[in-house]
């Protein structure tokens, strides 16, 4: 008999109204008042699980092959490789990050080989070139593995970096340069799957039905998890675990639904910030990743019947205890339009106890004794009194302890309550027609063609005034 796994708890207590006030908190009866729309998006989910863009639901479940070769693959870099350098950006970049930073010794790039017992880990997920020419000054290509990723294949940034690096990497070793880089894309279309198979690249596949801010439990993310040591059948199974709890309509006991909920309401409130807070250094880049899956599933000018709407809640990083000394001041006494979302850890994989001392001062004497886990403890539990006591609405989210099992419990949770919230706003989730302005810009600027039409309009645009920019003299 196997034992239950831990999972992780949502708290919305202090969303409602006899903790921080009529006026601001919501009733059991305003719960009530949108259980029809919540049980809306929930059949919608249901009923489209696995289907068009929702492949992302079925991840945790059908990957046994895949996962396979990943973790064979991952071995072999291990062995041979003392860098692994991730070419991508957006989702290709930011969920292996978080993951990474989640689960692997803090200061992993720092430590020994024998200590870390991974390649060291890179993402790149910018186009600087101060950035890459950096890279380029402390990597031994004769030790370092790239993973390129972009599922369309024409990514400029990633496909850029693709460029360069390969260029190198052929001057350097030729035919064998293949070997050197594995690329993760779509196995049908783009640009990228072409390229690898003329190159004779390694190639994993990023399932169709999956974009990119749902794509970290595919190879997009168990690639870099898996050559990083990370246990990647874990990570699915928690996020199968949270799947199969989220299975429920009744908001009272599907976590992922009840969040949905707790923040439409909010935003029909114009609540339209929502701060990610974790209180653990190992999640602050879990709060990177959710502010693109939250800011680009949801930010939408129109509805799926075409009408403008102009939606959305703007996501904000925040780190705690860090940023009690820089933006807290604002959430607790400034405008009342946010949803603070507090993430806190039971347990903490170290210990740290604050030594004797100053017993002269007893402004600082009274630490002594404690530890650092008491003292971060308590400080999330006093910023959450603080936002209460000033009427401001905040959540929180537990995990029993930072590992693979609870990682993927989370990720699979926030994205099936972005799932719901889309659905509940009535917008299409999955789509991203403002990026995709950016992008075809950025192609006619460059001199793409195809893009004629677009460039000149772009040279269309009125000439900036003079007028307006000041110059320091």
């Amino acid at each position: 008999m196997t034992n239950q796994p831990e999972s992780i708890r949502f708290d919305y207590n202090n969303m409602m109204s006899v903790y921080v006030g009529a006026k601001e908190g919501f009733t059991d009866k305003d719960l009530d008042a949108v259980k029809p729309l919540a049980a809306e998006a929930f059949n919608f989910v249901k009923k489209n699980r696995g289907t068009g863009m929702m492949g992302w639901t079925e991840l945790p479940y059908n990957q046994k092959d895949v996962v396979k070769d990943i973790i064979f693959t991952a071995k072999k870099i291990r062995r041979s490789f003392d860098a692994f350098v991730v070419l991508g950006i957006g989702g290709s970049a930011l969920g292996p990050m978080a993951v990474f930073q989640a689960l692997c010794h803090m200061r992993h790039n720092e430590l020994p080989k024998s200590k870390r017992k991974a390649p060291k880990f890179y993402v790149e997920d910018n186009v600087d070139p101060e950035r890459m020419s950096s890279l380029l000054d402390i990597l031994d290509l004769d030790k370092t593995m790239f993973n390129v990723i972009t599922k369309s294949g024409s990514t400029s940034e990633t496909m850029s970096q693709y460029l360069i690096i390969m260029d190198l990497l052929k001057r350097r070793y030729g035919d064998k340069a293949s070997e050197h880089i594995i690329a993760t894309t779509d196995a049908v279309s783009g640009s990228l799957i072409k390229i690898a198979k003329k190159e004779n690249i390694k190639t994993f596949y990023i399932p169709a039905g999956v974009g990119g801010r749902f794509s970290e439990l595919c190879p997009v993310g168990l690639l870099p998890a898996a050559v990083l040591g990370i246990d990647i059948k874990e990570l699915l199974k928690g996020a199968a675990f949270m799947d199969r709890a989220c299975r429920k309509a009744d908001i009272r006991s599907n976590m992922a639904l009840a969040s949905a909920v707790t923040q439409y309401i909010a935003m029909q409130r114009g609540k339209n910030i929502s701060v990610m807070m974790p209180y653990a250094d190992s999640l602050r880049l879990i709060s990177d990743w959710y502010a693109q899956l939250w800011a680009e599933s949801l930010g939408k000018a129109e509805n799926i019947k075409g009408e403008k709407v102009y939606v959305g809640q703007t996501p904000v990083k925040a780190l705690g205890v860090t940023d009690q000394h820089s933006q807290v001041q604002l959430y607790t006494e400034g405008p009342f339009d946010k949803v603070v979302t507090f993430i806190g850890v039971d347990r903490y994989r170290a210990e740290v106890k604050i030594s004797e001392g100053c017993e002269d001062f007893p402004s600082v004497n009274f630490l002594c004794g404690h530890t650092l886990n008491e003292l971060i403890a308590s400080e999330m539990a006093a910023t959450e009194y603080a936002l209460t006591k000033n009427n401001r609405l905040n959540r929180r989210i537990t995990l029993p302890e930072v590992n693979a099992h609870t990682i993927g419990q989370l990720m699979m949770f926030f994205m099936l309550e972005t799932a719901y919230a889309g659905a509940m706003l009535g917008i299409d989730a999955y789509n991203q027609p403002g990026v995709e302005e950016g992008k075809n810009a950025t192609y006619a600027l460059l001199g793409r063609a195809g893009y004629e039409a677009k460039a000149a309009e772009l040279n269309a645009r009125p000439e900036k005034n003079p007028k307006y920019i000041i110059e320091a003299q």
